[in-house]
């Protein structure tokens, strides 16, 4: 059975929260991005530039605080994909109390290494986030240490709510919010912060297709588990939302929309280039539902919260190559030709004469389905828009060249 959520979670405790970090956490920019998604006026809110690099300093410094005397001398224990693993161990250090956080073996080695560094005893578990939940509520049990979860508890709510409270303060004319969910702690305390103080702010959870836990609890009126998450959002790759953040959610959010990694790699790119800011996989999610969702937002005062910035550099230029394709920027066509002298030269300088690069050719021969006279030729191209690879394609197939792919 379902328990009912028990509603401790009050403003003045998010106020307390942020009486208590204002020495402690960033109160994190509010950039205003013009023409950052058509006819939407979107600003960002900075949580990647956050000490630790998210907004999970937040909430776990203010839990750790109110700890009594007795829990903190048992030691901390936590689970994590990167974040809250950051946030607890500065934390913890701070407060000069001994950390353990358990972490998924997958979890980027940049947040693995981070966490280390802060103060804690890092224990890698096999699985997902779920499994080093397992882990550490199975830890916990051993050692009598202090369990501080990641989302699904009052003081880590209120914590995070701080941030609804700045956007007030910053942009005292917002419409709408956008927010990453993962297990829900974040958008739980901004919601509850915003509805509170002005119930007419639309607050929109977004979460990644591949891990839509939340959603489909909201859409199946029940907390569910959903069997596998794939997603290079790790920050948002949770099997199990939290209990407390579903009837939060299910009360104060108007609508969670999900979002592809094709459509999450384009919006970090975006935010790369256009705002010179880097961002993980789950902190971009909400810019992702501000460029390709079909959320009634224009002509809205849209935030867009940016949870993070601890994207694994290992995967960063894979995740821009992922964003260049998605958005239009970089394509691969494939031509059968006659293998015959002047053929590339003629490719190549349609492609030029229609503003796009030539940036790798590769020549094929071997095909045992194709003629003996003819090849194919595989063209990567750098392009400004798939407006320009349409026109490219037509002026070739005009040209008498045959498009197999691309």
């Amino acid at each position: 059975m379902r328990r009912e959520w028990s509603n401790m979670l009050t403003l003045d405790q998010i106020y307390q929260a942020a009486y208590v970090l204002k020495d402690v956490a960033r109160k994190t920019d509010m950039i205003y991005a013009p023409e950052f998604a058509e006819n939407r006026d979107i600003y960002l809110k900075t949580e990647n530039l956050q000490l630790t690099g998210s907004f999970k300093l937040r909430g776990a410094y203010y839990k750790i605080s109110q700890l009594t005397k007795e829990q903190k001398d048992a030691g901390i224990i936590a689970c994590s994909a990167g974040n809250h693993a950051q946030g607890v161990a500065l934390a913890a250090t701070r407060m000069g109390i001994r950390s353990t956080i358990c972490m998924p073996d997958g979890a980027p080695i940049s947040k693995v290494e981070a966490t280390r560094h802060l103060g804690a005893e890092v224990v890698l578990v096999k699985g997902a986030y779920d499994d080093a939940h397992d882990r550490a509520v199975e830890l916990q049990k051993e050692t009598g240490a202090t369990f501080i979860h990641p989302f699904d508890d009052d003081h880590v709510i209120a914590g995070q709510g701080t941030i609804g409270l700045e956007i007030l303060d910053q942009l005292k004319d917002t419409d709408a919010v956008l927010c990453p969910i993962g297990g829900g702690g974040l958008i739980s305390g901004v919601a509850y912060a915003i509805k509170s103080l002005n119930p007419r702010i639309r607050i929109y959870g977004v979460q990644a297709a591949n891990a839509p836990s939340m959603y489909e609890s909201i859409r199946r009126q029940q907390p569910v588990t959903i069997k596998t998450v794939d997603t290079f959002a790790d920050g948002i790759a949770v099997k199990t939302p939290g209990e407390t953040t579903y009837e939060i959610i299910r009360k104060y959010v108007d609508e969670i929309v999900t979002v592809t990694e094709d459509q999450i790699a384009a919006a970090i790119l975006r935010l790369l280039e256009r705002q010179k800011l880097i961002t993980e996989g789950a902190g971009a999610v909400s810019v992702a539902a501000a460029m390709f969702s079909d959320l009634p937002l224009e002509g809205k005062k849209t935030v867009c919260i940016l949870s993070g910035g601890n994207i694994d550099v290992n995967i960063l230029s894979r995740v821009i190559t992922r964003g260049l394709i998605t958005s239009g920027r970089n394509t691969m066509l494939q031509i059968a030709l006659e293998d015959k002298p002047g053929q590339l030269e003629g490719v190549s300088h349609i492609i030029s004469e229609c503003g796009g690069n030539v940036i790798s050719v590769h020549h094929e021969r071997s095909d045992p389905n194709m003629p003996i006279s003819s090849c194919i030729l595989r063209v990567g191209m750098e392009t400004a828009s798939f407006e320009q690879i349409r026109r490219i394609r037509e002026t070739l197939t005009a040209e008498g060249f045959h498009i197999v792919s691309g």
